[in-house]
């Protein structure tokens, strides 16, 4: 460009995105000149200094620090933003969550304030009222694996057992009139339920440890009433319940001798459409059925349990009891030989004359018993076939195996002998 000013040829280099320098050579006057604009550059060093213009000045275009400060500012604004963005997101992620557990309270509040309005649920009792009912907690009854209990007494005079829960094993989820009072709250879980002044029925039956003989009228519906809890468990709630320490302990007497099966922690529930489970070995030696070495079960273990119980009842013995001869310690080694000698009366606790009396009736029972300790799991009845034929409305199987030796299960039975136990917490737990 020709007879421009400096000014005009540094604006034009500017302005063209392919000028790399500007170069002006001053004219005749300091005024104006020509303006060269080359699209590369190269070394200057080599030149001829007799080309070189000395009233010529050079502009190279470089990146002006101006735009530095622009380019730092641009990254701390994005670095902003999206933290400004990220810390929005978890606040709302954190609001959602705070909203979703007030929400959940919210409605297991008030599903827990609607129980009490639902006839035929359990009665509810604040804590307050029942700190007050035990006096705080004073009257100890007993502790085991699930926690305290305490006696207590309410309002109205009647006596509660109070048992603060540390551990739970699963529970049955029956909805019937025989369900006793329980009480679930947030911080602390309690199961309330009416005392059982007579305890537990080892205290009855066990020479040594029983403050009076049973009639055997008391038996027979103490008997009965475990039988009917029983049935009870494995077939009328909504999952089937099999308790899995059916013993003396676990059979709890109020002061009419009304009998109720007590104590679930080991208990195990089952869907209706299995006929069997597998569970690690669990129960009290000396009441396990002989199936638990295969650790498939069914609800035929607490028939076993049971008729362990009722030949205990019948003979006012352990099952094994080191203070017999030893031919005589195994009670089932007992049952076979008198059976086969025709002998079975000479089982009968001898404490009872009520019992001798009612011989025929006892019998009859002794072989409720045996049908109950059938080896073979699948030969022995349900619960609610032993409950119509203790109410007389069927007939004890007339072909029974009396062979009930199994040395596997003899040898657990021999740990047994602690079972001879007073008003415990084990014996405290959720009556039916």
């Amino acid at each position: 460009m020709e007879k421009v000013d400096i000014e005009t040829c540094k604006q034009a280099c500017f302005e063209n995105c392919s000028c790399k320098a500007a170069i002006f050579r001053y004219g005749s006057d300091a005024s104006s000149g020509d303006c060269y604009l080359p699209l590369e550059l190269f070394t200057l060093m080599n030149v001829d200094p007799d080309v070189i213009y000395h009233n010529a000045s050079a502009f190279i275009k470089v990146q002006g620090p101006s735009s530095y400060p622009y380019s730092k500012l641009s990254t701390a604004g994005v670095v902003i933003i999206s933290a400004s963005v990220s810390v929005l997101f978890l606040l709302g992620v954190i609001g959602f969550l705070i909203y979703i557990i007030c929400k959940r309270r919210q409605a297991t509040q008030m599903e827990e304030e609607s129980i009490g309005e639902v006839p035929g649920m359990p009665n509810r009792f604040p804590y307050e009222e029942l700190k007050i009912a035990t006096e705080n907690f004073n009257k100890k009854l007993g502790e085991g694996g699930f926690g305290a209990v305490f006696e207590g007494t309410l309002e109205d005079d009647s006596k509660i057992a109070v048992k603060c829960l540390e551990g739970l094993g699963q529970h049955s989820s029956c909805k019937s009139g025989q369900t006793q009072r329980i009480l679930c709250l947030k911080s602390q879980r309690f199961l309330v339920y009416e005392f059982m002044s007579n305890g537990s029925l080892d205290r009855w039956i066990y020479h040594g440890v029983r403050e009076h003989v049973l009639e055997w009228k008391c038996r027979k519906k103490i008997i009965l009433d475990v039988a009917k809890g029983l049935a009870y468990l494995h077939e009328d709630c909504r999952q089937k319940i099999i308790h899995l320490d059916i013993k003396p302990q676990n059979i709890l007497l109020d002061s009419d001798f009304n009998a109720k099966v007590s104590d679930f922690g080991l208990s195990k529930l089952i869907d209706r459409n299995q006929s069997q489970v597998m569970t690690t070995m669990r129960g009290t030696p000396g009441y396990l059925a002989p199936e638990w070495l295969s650790s498939v079960i069914t609800e035929k273990v607490d028939v076993y349990g049971f008729g362990i119980i009722l030949l205990e009842m019948l003979c006012g013995r352990k099952k094994f009891d080191k203070s017999q001869p030893e031919e005589s310690q195994h009670l089932l080694d007992v049952l076979q030989k008198c059976w086969e000698e025709g002998m079975l009366l000479d089982m009968v606790d001898k404490y009872s004359e009520d019992m001798q009396t009612h011989s025929s009736e006892v019998v009859e029972m002794m072989k409720v018993a045996s049908w109950c300790l059938q080896y073979d799991y699948t030969k022995r009845p349900s619960m609610s076939t032993v409950v119509k034929v203790l109410e007389g409305v069927m007939e004890v199987e007339s072909r029974l195996d009396y062979d009930f030796t199994d040395p596997r299960m003899q040898n657990t039975a021999v740990e047994q002998d602690k079972d001879m136990t007073p008003l415990m917490a084990s014996v405290l737990s959720v009556p039916r």
